[in-house]
């Protein structure tokens, strides 16, 4: 984590320190929240719509907090510790994780894309840690405020940060690869999420090209050449003298060619060198291929990577097409987030789970799908295959509209709508027998790990 003097802090984050006695004092991480507060920390007060770290500043120094942001605008003499004073919180924060990460000599490759991102961060991190001191991105902290808090938990002696770069409109991807500051940027495709904001794909896409302006001079770009979308937008766009596309077709530099995809997860060759990822879902093969070809330019060769790709070696990052596997019945638990993409994806990691007797799918609202967002469930309803699924328990009210359809195509008392996750639990706990399948996806704000962890525990 972060280990620099007050001296140091003050400097980087463009602030002024009032207790000069302090300047070689160091700090040890950072926090934002006074319940995660380590001694010896720094403490940042950010603002929000309902709240101001100001308000929790003393009580950060009690809890062992060494020092602390304060805004210039706001009067400290209650304040009972030393504090670092700047324009903006934020903005102070951005500027330190920004000085923290030129600090670092570090490659940082820097990822972004509609789905993949997390399972793409995990992969590359596993293969390169046989190498190299790797960390990655905390969770799906992708934002302004997630991406300069993994950054602090960098040690300086990392010597490569696998990071994720969120968005929801324009301009945001520009800040957080001005911050990361890229040696290898990543592209992984482009889906239907914020359509809310930004009305059409190529939108979303040209929002994502953003992250080639902070790309290092001499960077590499990686993109999924299989993408219509990105294969039309990129056009626009000056693209690095190493740019690299990834896919099935015969086109891209490198070229997948499936093999198989099982329960045990997926075995395709890239140009010609056959890899096994053992993950869940035909679309596996993109992330591992795409993680590969960073693994490769690292300067692994095929023969290193059986042991970063093993099953025991990676480190997931949960709610993704986790499979919990319990005495009577499993779960697939990708509740993590939906749009259709992924949804359907998951549905045909669900379609080619041949070894069980039942299955049954608990979908909740995709968010952020703009003014076609109704329409997008009812076709995802008129599409579930009720030959591979055999119950459907819907929540949210577009998800109302996929219930609505699909419960015309499927037997009758084997589609039902709920709206409370406890109703949903109580049905599924009905309709779960030995050999049971449970697959539960929905976008982040519907919260459905609840049901997950309401079944966990479930007994026939």
């Amino acid at each position: 984590m972060i280990h620099k003097s007050l001296n140091d802090v003050a400097t980087m984050a463009d602030g002024v320190l009032t207790d000069e006695s302090l300047l070689e004092t160091y700090v040890d991480g950072v926090s934002t929240d006074t319940r995660t507060i380590t001694n010896g920390c720094l403490f940042i007060p950010l603002i929000g719509e309902n709240f101001d770290g100001h308000n929790f500043v003393n009580d950060a120094f009690e809890k062992g907090a060494l020092c602390s942001f304060w805004q210039k605008d706001k009067p400290h003499d209650h304040i009972n510790g030393p504090l670092i004073l700047v324009e903006d919180t934020h903005k102070a924060m951005i500027n330190l994780a920004r000085k923290y990460r030129e600090s670092i000599d570090m490659k940082v490759i820097a990822i972004t894309g509609s789905n993949g991102k997390t399972t793409t961060k995990d992969i590359i991190t596993s293969l390169l840690s046989e190498k190299y001191k790797v960390q990655k991105t905390i969770g799906n902290y992708n934002n302004n405020i997630g991406l300069p808090k993994t950054l602090f938990t960098f040690d300086e002696d990392c010597e490569v940060g696998v990071l994720e770069l969120g968005m929801e409109n324009f301009h945001e991807i520009s800040e957080l690869t001005s911050i990361a500051q890229p040696d290898i940027a990543i592209m992984t495709n482009i889906g239907d999420s914020h359509l809310n904001n930004l009305k059409t794909k190529e939108n979303i896409a040209r929002a994502k090209f953003e992250i080639l302006e902070g790309l290092k001079e001499d960077g590499v770009f990686i993109y999924n050449g299989d993408d219509e979308i990105l294969k039309k937008i990129v056009k626009e766009f000056k693209l690095p003298e190493k740019t690299y596309t990834f896919g099935v077709n015969p086109d891209n530099d490198y070229v997948i060619e499936p093999i198989k995809y099982d329960e045990t997860g997926n075995t395709f060759n890239l140009n010609e060198h056959m890899i096994s990822v053992p993950l869940l879902g035909e679309h596996q093969m993109y992330n591992g291929a795409c993680a590969v070809i960073v693994a490769k330019l690292f300067g692994l060769e095929y023969t290193d990577f059986a042991k970063g790709l093993a099953s025991t070696n990676l480190e997931l990052t949960g709610m993704r097409n986790e499979l919990k596997v319990f005495s009577d019945f499993s779960i697939l638990n990708d509740s993590y987030k939906s749009n259709p993409q992924s949804l359907n994806a998951g549905l045909g990691v669900v379609y080619s789970m041949t070894d069980y007797s039942r299955k049954i799918a608990i979908i909740g609202d995709m968010m952020g799908l703009g003014d076609e967002e109704i329409q997008i469930h009812k076709n995802i309803g008129m599409s579930i295959d009720p030959e591979k699924i055999d119950y459907i328990l819907t929540i949210g009210n577009s998800a109302f509209y996929l219930f609505e359809k699909a419960k015309a195509r499927f037997p009758e008392n084997h589609v039902f709508h709920f709206n409370t996750k406890d109703e949903v639990v109580e049905k599924a706990k009905e309709l779960i027998i030995k050999d049971t399948l449970v697959f539960v996806k929905a976008s982040r704000p519907m919260e459905l790990e609840t049901i997950v962890h309401a079944l966990e525990d479930y007994k026939l």
